[in-house]
């Protein structure tokens, strides 16, 4: 039986160990506070981010990261994109020497700009092959009711895709599809969360759907020219890992990119929005890196930068708005 160990009891760490465990992976649970990990643990439930969710009498849970992965063949990360590299580098003298870390992670390291998969590779110390991102229109609350959803599960190695494929394939509500563009699939991840923090920002605002769909379909246009610049596979941000999961970031009132803005255009500051937010929102400091990651392979992303400016820099959303839509025209062109 396949062993699977998933570091992070948030939402979408939660429900993702709750379709390894259905699927037949004897699943372990990792988290940092007990009384959670034992409520886990002794009544199958996760009542502060799943509440009302019975997950699988199966699933096990700990706050210990060395029996997590004791002989574990995937282990996966969802914890905030921010935090992985102290955290794996605590846990790595643990991780079995063949396993394959899984990536639920949606960010952009700061001071670094890499990737997660970039960051997994260099403090585990692994090949790329033993490394997987999973990326796509995944909002837990819903998967983790068992409404029908897709996601990509990618990885340079196409064998070790399909086998964490079949590990988290379960039908009739949950179905994976493998790719090999990495870059693509990550890219397509962390930068739909900074486009969602915009057309939040712009409901806020009482703004119309006119808008959301400018600034969903520019953003597109902004996660495609730096994914060009970084070499992944254009057909990428077509599918679910790039059109997919940034319609249903934008649009979806699960989404905390997008609620975390709305906040924002409401005329709350920062400080309150995140006083008022219990997940994290990883666009929120994401955005900062991303626009690093841009400049310096000169793309533009300006979409990206409005959204630095509002977030960090003190601008008002009004003045954003203006920004964007006093630029100079460019002719339109498919996929710029």
């Amino acid at each position: 039986m396949t062993k699977a160990a998933v570091f992070g009891t948030g939402s979408w760490g939660t429900t993702y160990a709750m379709i390894l465990a259905e699927a037949g992976n004897r699943t372990t649970l990792w988290g940092r506070r007990p009384e959670l990990v034992e409520a886990i643990d002794r009544t199958h439930t996760n009542l502060d981010y799943l509440p009302g969710v019975a997950l699988p009498g199966s699933l096990r849970a700990t706050t210990d990261p060395a029996e997590a992965l004791d002989g574990a063949d995937f282990v996966v990360l969802a914890v905030p994109s921010q935090s992985l590299r102290p955290n794996l580098a605590a846990w790595r003298e643990h991780i079995p020497r063949d396993a394959v870390l899984v990536s639920l992670m949606k960010g952009v390291e700061l001071g670094t700009t890499k990737r997660m998969s970039e960051v997994i590779r260099e403090v585990a110390g692994v090949a790329e092959d033993r490394v997987a991102v999973v990326s796509g229109p995944n909002l837990a609350k819903e998967i983790a009711q068992r409404q029908p959803a897709a996601t990509v599960v990618a990885c340079a190695d196409e064998s070790v895709a399909e086998r964490l494929q079949e590990a988290c394939h379960l039908p009739p509500w949950f179905r994976p599809y493998t790719n090999h563009d990495v870059v693509g699939v990550e890219l397509g991840g962390a930068v739909k969360n900074v486009i969602a923090l915009a057309v939040g920002v712009s409901v806020g605002m009482g703004m119309g759907d006119n808008v959301s769909a400018m600034l969903m379909t520019r953003g597109l246009a902004e996660i495609s020219r730096l994914g060009a610049a970084l070499g992944a596979d254009p057909h990428t941000f077509a599918g679910l890992a790039g059109m997919g999961d940034l319609v249903a970031t934008c649009t979806s009132p699960l989404s905390r990119n997008r609620t975390f803005g709305e906040r924002l255009g409401r005329g709350m500051t920062l400080a309150e929005v995140i006083a008022t937010t219990r997940q994290t929102a990883e666009g929120v400091k994401s955005c900062e890196s991303v626009l690093e990651l841009a400049r310096k392979h000169d793309v533009e992303m300006p979409i990206t930068e409005v959204v630095v400016g509002v977030v960090h820099d003190g601008m008002s959303p009004t003045e954003a708005g203006m920004l964007l839509m006093s630029r100079s025209p460019k002719p339109e062109r498919y996929g710029v």
